[in-house]
């Protein structure tokens, strides 16, 4: 589903250059994990972190904004360089406000992938507002474009592929692979 047209949608796509993330419901399936002592694990989507980097490669930066903090999220996110890793901010709009401070970036060229209500206000500000498959209903009726995938089910893939074809760099990406 998109709330957007086609032409509207790739209008928006074109001028991304940064992607920001939530974690838990879109880098994740949503669930918490604890072990026996009481350490949380997260599992994350090998083929979304392949869309990272796929997005890297195309000269779109990847960024976090997430409500908690995970020391697991921080060695992921160092893993696939991605830059800069915001936690522990519940007011995701305002840590975007301060974000926008440090950085050479129109709201216009920023897209933002969320799933549940913390990200709505950030979703209804950025350029292009991204909620995934199984986002909450008013974040669905909110974004500009839907993932088909869920969550943690390479939902982050689907989007990086959305951008780089839109901005006429992903058949040249996907050209290393053959």
């Amino acid at each position: 589903m998109t709330n957007l047209p086609t032409e509207s949608i790739s209008s928006a796509a074109k001028k991304i250059k940064l992607l920001l993330l939530d974690v838990d419901g879109v880098l994740t399936d949503g669930r918490l994990y604890y072990d026996n002592s009481g350490e949380e694990m997260k599992a994350f989507n090998i083929q979304d972190g392949l869309g990272i980097k796929l997005l890297q490669q195309g000269g779109i930066q990847v960024g976090i904004i997430t409500g908690r903090v995970s020391k697991l999220l921080q060695r992921r996110a160092t893993e696939l360089g991605i830059n800069p890793v915001i936690q522990g901010r519940e007011d995701k709009l305002t840590a975007l406000n301060e974000l926008l401070l440090t950085v050479d970036l129109s709201l216009d060229e920023i897209a933002f992938v969320g799933d549940d209500l913390p990200d709505l206000a950030v979703i209804k500000k950025v350029g292009l507002g991204i909620t995934v498959a199984n986002g909450s209903a008013t974040l669905k009726s909110a974004a500009d474009w839907q993932t088909t995938k869920k969550g943690g089910e390479g939902a982050v893939r689907e989007v990086a592929e959305m951008l780089l074809s839109y901005q006429n760099n992903l058949a040249r990406l996907l050209e290393q692979f053959q």
